[in-house]
C-alpha cells in the first residue's frame, strides 16, 4: 500500500486585497505516495507552479496545511523549514541551473556537501542516470537531455524521498524528454520515491500513475 509523502488539505493562495485580489489557488487537497509519479497539467497560470512550490515548502499558503511525511509544516521556522526541504526533498527545474565552471561530478558534489554526504557519491549518482562515462564534462560539453540528467542526479544527493520537477523535459527534444521521464517514473517505482512533476508534456502523463488536473487554481479530477 502506498505511503503517503505530501498530503495538502485545503490548500488557498490569494495575491493582493480588495478588488485587485488574485486567487492563485482555491481550496486544493492534493496527496502524493511513495513510490509513485504524479503528473500535475493544466494551462499556464492554472496554479501548477503555485502548487508545487507550497508543497516543497519555498511558498506558504494564506489558508491550509502541508504535512511532509506526516510532518506539520505550518509553524516550523525557516531554518527548519530549510533542514526539511534539504533532508526530504529534491527539486529539479527546466533550466538545469547547473553551474557552468564545474564538472558533472562537481556540480552534483555541491548537494552532496550541503547534506553533509560523502562527495564520493557523485559518480554512482552520475551512474544512476546513465552519465558514468560523463564525470568530467563541463555543462557546455552535454546535451540537453544530458544536462538534465544531471540535474536529476543533483536532486537524489542524499536520498531524499520526495522529488519535485518543474516542467523538466520544456527544453528537450522528443527523445531526450521521454528519456528523462521515463528515469523519473523508474526512481519512483523502483526506489519508492515520491515524484511530482508540473508539466504540459503529454509524454509525462503517459508514463505517470496519476494525473491531476488544475485550472483555474482548483484541481478538476
Amino acid at each position: 500500500m502506498s505511503a503517503a509523502a505530501l498530503e495538502a488539505r485545503g490548500l488557498t493562495l490569494v495575491y493582493g486585497s480588495g478588488e485587485t485580489a488574485v486567487r492563485a489557488l482555491d481550496g486544493v487537497d492534493f496527496q502524493a505516495n511513495a513510490g509513485e509519479i504524479q503528473a500535475l497539467m493544466g494551462p499556464s497560470g492554472s496554479g501548477k507552479t503555485t502548487l508545487l512550490m507550497i508543497l516543497g515548502c519555498l511558498l506558504h499558503p494564506t489558508a491550509g496545511e502541508v504535512r511532509v511525511e506526516g510532518q506539520l509544516v505550518a509553524g516550523l521556522p525557516n531554518p527548519a523549514l530549510a533542514r526539511l526541504r534539504l533532508q526530504r526533498m529534491g527539486f529539479i527545474f527546466q533550466s538545469y541551473n547547473l553551474f557552468p565552471a564545474l564538472t558533472a561530478a562537481e556540480n552534483v558534489q555541491v548537494a552532496l556537501e550541503l547534506k553533509g554526504h560523502d562527495l564520493g557519491e557523485a559518480p554512482a549518482l552520475l551512474e544512476l542516470v546513465g552519465l558514468g562515462g560523463r564525470l568530467h564534462n563541463f555543462p557546455r560539453q552535454l546535451s540537453g537531455g544530458e544536462k538534465q540528467r544531471v540535474a536529476i542526479a543533483r536532486a537524489l544527493a542524499g536520498a531524499p524521498p520526495i522529488l519535485l520537477a518543474d516542467e523538466p523535459t520544456a527544453a528537450l527534444d522528443s527523445i531526450n524528454g521521454r528519456a528523462v521521464v521515463k528515469l523519473l517514473a523508474q526512481l519512483a517505482h523502483e526506489q519508492r520515491r515520491a515524484v511530482v512533476v508540473v508539466t504540459h508534456d503529454p509524454r509525462v502523463g503517459d508514463l505517470a500513475d496519476r494525473i491531476v488536473h488544475i485550472e483555474d487554481g482548483r484541481i478538476q479530477c
